[in-house]
């Protein structure tokens, strides 16, 4: 009798005079506080890594191309990831509770749900870019400019919007779900479950654009490789001018080319396990444990972490235009139109 009551004292309830509330998880002190310092650092690195990414490319003129407005776009979405979806998710992540009620648990699961798509499409189309300025330079500038850019940053949010917002808005991935949902819905909770259509219909939309991604840079790798074996063969060759500035323009698109690639690989290593697990679970009964889907889950969201990172690794103008940002010289006269990289 006492050690049931005991038992009863010690189960921790997201709002304690709420009949119908979830239980909290029980973590340690010490564990609560090292899950707050890794989530805010990251949250952080996503916040501050990607406002730079949007400063530079905004300020600095020779930054100021097609392919960049397409990179400044997926840097502004993985910038409101940071801002807009991180903080809560840090809160139910740790404390194991929701505290905002059932329409913002709504909305926040759109906004989540709209801007990691978002990104996908975004690397689609900076792949098709690159495609064209390295198998088809001359080409490039006819069939890629501003114009078509606008339309590509278009598609890469109208697409996952109508899909995020249309599908949780009227509810058609809780079809069929309605005896599962009644047994786990609790005040405190923010469930996001799919029926078997729409997480195989969520995995088909994150894979699609993988699937020609991955088809694309192989042909820009391949061409890129026959590319560098013909400027090998001339090296012993006197060069113009022009000759040269064509193989630093071809060698920087190669790089950005490599670069993006990375990019594209790191996110599908990050998403790929979280849509799996989502196609997954719904054959299983939803019985992946709380702790591997938040795992995922975050794994999925320190993408929008990475980025910067990469681009600092890869490129040096990017070193460079960061600490003119830090130092406080971009606030100099004529700052904008400092040559980062050689023409």
């Amino acid at each position: 009798m006492n050690l049931s009551l005991l038992s009863e004292e010690l189960v921790e309830y997201c709002f304690e005079n709420v009949s119908n509330s979830c239980v909290k998880v029980n973590r340690s002190l010490a564990l609560k506080i090292v899950m707050y310092f890794l989530l805010v650092f990251t949250v952080v690195l996503t916040v501050f890594g990607n406002l730079f990414v949007m400063i530079l490319i905004s300020h600095f003129k020779q930054l100021h191309s097609p392919n960049n407005v397409l990179v400044l776009s997926l840097a502004n979405a993985d910038f409101l990831v940071g801002l807009l979806v991180l903080p809560f998710c840090i809160i139910r992540s740790v404390e194991t509770c929701w505290y905002w009620g059932s329409f913002l648990c709504r909305l926040h699961t759109c906004m989540d749900l709209l801007l990691c798509t978002v990104s996908i499409y975004h690397l689609c189309f900076i792949a098709i870019d690159r495609y064209y300025a390295i198998c088809k330079p001359l080409h490039y500038t006819r069939k890629i400019n501003y114009e078509v850019i606008s339309l590509f940053i278009f598609l890469a949010w109208m697409i996952p919007g109508v899909c995020s917002f249309g599908i949780i808005y009227s509810k058609s991935n809780e079809q069929g779900l309605e005896d599962v949902l009644a047994i786990l819905t609790c005040e405190g909770g923010c469930l996001l479950l799919y029926n078997k259509l729409c997480a195989l219909l969520g995995l088909l939309i994150f894979i699609a654009p993988c699937v020609v991604m991955i088809g694309i840079y192989t042909k820009i790798f391949c061409v890129a490789k026959r590319q560098a074996k013909i400027a090998n063969n001339r090296e012993r060759k006197i060069l113009s001018d022009e000759d040269n500035k064509k193989r630093v323009t071809q060698k920087r698109e190669q790089k950005a080319a490599k670069t993006l690639g990375i990019i594209m690989g790191i996110f599908l290593l990050c998403w790929l396990p979280f849509f799996i697990d989502i196609a997954i679970d719904v054959y299983v009964d939803f019985s992946t444990p709380m702790a591997i889907s938040e795992a995922l889950t975050w794994l999925g969201y320190v993408n929008s972490a990475f980025n910067p990172l990469i681009y600092a690794l890869f490129y040096p103008w990017f070193r460079k235009a960061l600490k003119m940002i830090v130092t406080g010289r971009i606030f100099s006269s004529g700052s904008s139109d400092i040559q980062l990289y050689t023409q």
